[in-house]
């Protein structure tokens, strides 16, 4: 097939970059033009461009809101615990203190350990939480360890 033949104008800046690619590239000036010409006028690498991109964006949008759920389970499990505590340990004696303290280290590197086994079998509280949606919005769900509720 014969190709038609066009002529065009191009600024000074133009031409030296168009002559400069053509020549790293080891093409003729045309060949450069035309692909140039027919990128500019097919939108379809465009569109597959900014598909892909949405694509990545959706992912990383859904890694971030499952990110944010675990950071809210983490956050609301740490307070459940919290204000549990604080309401049901009464204050010890002061006589008691020092003897409180040694039990308290021994006990905390026992919750150490116990959550290191625990990270290291892969099991987490997050896998034991259930969120369901709800007409009302997402509730939490505790399951036991047969996966009841």
């Amino acid at each position: 097939m014969k190709k038609a033949q066009l002529s065009i104008y191009l600024d000074p800046e133009t031409f030296r970059s168009l002559e400069a690619f053509a020549k790293r590239q080891g093409k003729p000036k045309s060949l450069v033009a035309e692909a140039a010409i027919a990128s500019f006028l097919s939108p379809d690498d465009s569109d597959r461009r900014e598909a892909a991109i949405a694509k990545r964006l959706d992912r990383i949008v859904r890694v971030l809101e499952r990110l944010e759920r675990n950071d809210g389970v983490t956050l609301e499990t740490i307070a459940l615990f919290i204000r549990f505590w604080l309401t049901s340990t009464p204050a010890l004696p002061e006589h008691s203190s020092p003897a409180a303290r040694a039990k308290g280290a021994e006990r905390y590197d026992r919750f150490v350990e116990a959550l290191g086994r625990r990270l290291s079998s892969g099991s987490t509280i997050l896998k034991e939480v259930s969120i369901e949606s709800n007409d009302a919005g997402n509730t939490a769900r505790f399951k036991d360890e047969s996966g009841s509720a």
